[in-house]
């Protein structure tokens, strides 16, 4: 076992003592938990848990801990009335840390997520209707502070060209090719987040298909660690793109139906909402680049996945670009 694996498994050891989840039934063994996170399978004497050790890279941000406390006390609040799955609490707190390691324990869910070549109309409906119960949702004895509205900087995609060159990264001449929609793209957006002003919910603001999982044919929303507040609309569209993709028009509609039939008809300014879309995938590569670059990483296993997602992510980019007057004439036919 290599020293790092030693460390980790003597935190479990350590936390699964601290939260009293009962003796281990067999070891720890690693799952799938996303891009970010690493998470474990733990089987005690009392139960089957989930258990997530969170990036310690992005621990290191002088406001994460604050935020992954507030995204749980959003996600126990939301489990009143919404099928969501919260982290299990021990002395009042969500988050545990053990040696420098910070965990997050649920309780296990046998079900599973589905992939983009399963998802229904009925899947794309029912997201829908529960998007729109967290949108109209009371969350106000949370008394969370409302974000300022304020439009982020832009990002200075020279800087990581310069980086990529200097160590001949393989994401180079895709991204260089890239660089100038890159700051089309980040003009774009910037503009669009200071015209939709300060309307704005509570939300999950991640609630693509790996973060449903399905049991017996009922939704449970996992992973609200990106919970916040985020504009209605430009949340809505998101959500309905996770579950339909960007080709099928019919999967699109059955989400927005879904929402509507809770909330109603819709108005927006589409072309700035969608202009706002560009925000996440921008954020996204550049995270992703700090990781390839070593900037913002805790292994090689993390780089070689930033790597990936560096040339994932500049396509996907260049994707929506292609389908934003589809998307726009969909919208408008849904109004």
């Amino acid at each position: 076992m290599s020293e790092g694996k030693g460390i980790r498994q003597h935190a479990l050891i350590e936390l699964s003592h601290i939260t009293q989840l009962g003796d281990w039934i067999t070891d720890p063994k690693k799952v799938s938990g996303g891009l970010l996170h690493t998470m474990y399978a733990v089987e005690t004497t009392k139960g089957k848990y989930a258990v997530k050790a969170l990036n310690p890279s992005i621990l290191k941000r002088p406001d994460a801990l604050g935020n992954y406390i507030r995204s749980e006390q959003i996600a126990r609040m939301a489990s009143e009335n919404i099928p969501a799955l919260p982290a299990v609490t021990y002395n009042g707190d969500a988050i545990q840390k053990v040696d420098d390691v910070w965990f997050l324990v649920f309780d296990w869910v046998e079900g599973r997520s589905i992939k983009a070549g399963e998802i229904g109309m009925d899947h794309c409906e029912v997201m829908g209707a529960i998007l729109a119960d967290i949108h109209r949702a009371d969350f106000q004895g949370l008394d969370l502070e409302k974000e300022e509205e304020e439009v982020r900087p832009s990002i200075d995609w020279h800087y990581y060209l310069q980086k990529g060159q200097d160590v001949k990264e393989e994401w180079l001449e895709v991204f260089k090719g890239s660089i100038e929609n890159l700051e089309e793209w980040d003009a774009r957006a910037r503009k669009a987040e200071a015209r939709l002003g300060s309307d704005s919910v509570i939300s999950h603001r991640d609630l693509d298909p790996k973060n449903v999982m399905w049991v017996k044919g009922k939704p449970i929303l996992i992973d609200w660690e990106s919970a916040g507040y985020i504009h209605p609309m430009h949340d809505l569209v998101e959500t309905a793109l996770y579950w339909s993709g960007t080709s099928d028009q019919d999967k699109f509609s059955a989400f927005i139906t879904g929402y509507q039939r809770k909330l109603g008809g819709l108005k927006a300014n589409w072309e700035v909402v969608l202009a706002k879309g560009f925000s996440g995938k921008l954020l996204w590569l550049e995270y992703n680049l700090k990781r390839s670059l070593r900037m913002e990483c805790t292994d090689e296993e993390e780089r070689r996945l930033g790597t990936m997602q560096v040339i994932e992510t500049i396509q996907e980019l260049g994707e929506y670009e292609n389908r934003i007057p589809v998307l726009w004439r969909w919208l408008k036919e849904v109004e």
